[in-house]
């Protein structure tokens, strides 16, 4: 059942995709930025909804009183592609920090190119901090919310990986509070096998992180705390122990 369920749904994530390149692409680059998201993100909203649909998941969201008025970092666990596309619509417009090729897909990565991405080199990590730290503050200016995984890549669920803190530190040299944001996507929408899994996807968004006269280090700490903690109370994989974080890139 799970297999003819996620075929189902690939059959329209394809068609909502194909779709979207003939009739929202031509029109996105003739509109202002934002209006831009509000066109493009019609797609984000078709899977969300698409994915509930036929595979049997129940979503279970919490938090979105938390989101600032103003522009802010969201720090968020990276287990699939599903945050990637939902978390887009939390606060748009919204930037995210991703690797460059991803770009390169037919429609996807051309859409991607519409919305002010930061693209990365991953195989220039120097140049990739450098060009987070310049161009996440500079969307922040804009107005813009910037989207980062601290994790740095997809990590399986029941597995963990040391958080970086190029996010918090835009946060802090810019001014805005971060927004931590939890969930289990990866139980539901495995990020290495296409056969999704009914069942229950809770997503938390958690209370403004404070910046002001405080350094990245400390920000980080409440930041990893806080996701940590509430992947222990809504993941049905058990969380391993804590790592120290370390000073790395997103991608």
């Amino acid at each position: 059942m799970n297999i003819l369920r996620s075929l189902l749904f690939y059959a329209g994530y394809f068609l909502a995709m194909i779709l979207s390149g003939i009739f929202l692409l031509p029109l996105a680059p003739l509109l202002p930025l934002r209006s831009r998201y509000r066109l493009l993100n019609l797609y984000n909203h078709v899977v969300i909804a698409w994915f509930r649909i036929t595979c049997g998941v129940r979503y279970d969201f919490h938090g979105q009183e938390n989101v600032p008025e103003g522009a802010c970092v969201i720090l968020s666990n990276h287990q699939c592609e599903w945050e990637t596309i939902y978390l887009q619509l939390i606060k748009p417009p919204v930037c995210t920090v991703l690797k460059q090729e991803l770009l390169n897909f037919p429609i996807f990565g051309w859409g991607l190119r519409l919305l002010k991405p930061i693209a990365l080199d991953r195989s220039k990590p120097a140049r990739a901090m450098k060009q987070v730290l310049i161009q996440g503050k500079e969307r922040l200016d804009e107005g813009l919310s910037v989207l980062i995984f601290p994790e740095g890549t997809r990590v399986p669920t029941g597995e963990r990986r040391r958080y970086n803190k190029s996010g918090t530190v835009i946060a802090c040299r810019a001014g805005v509070p971060v927004l931590p944001v939890a969930h289990n996507a990866g139980e539901r929408w495995p990020g290495r096998h296409w056969v999704k899994n009914p069942g229950r996807l809770t997503l938390e968004i958690g209370p403004p992180i404070e910046t002001e006269g405080r350094t990245a280090e400390e920000v980080l700490v409440d930041v990893e705390a806080w996701i940590e903690g509430r992947l222990a109370e809504i993941s049905e994989v058990p969380r391993p122990a804590s790592e120290p974080a370390k000073e790395t890139v997103n991608s």
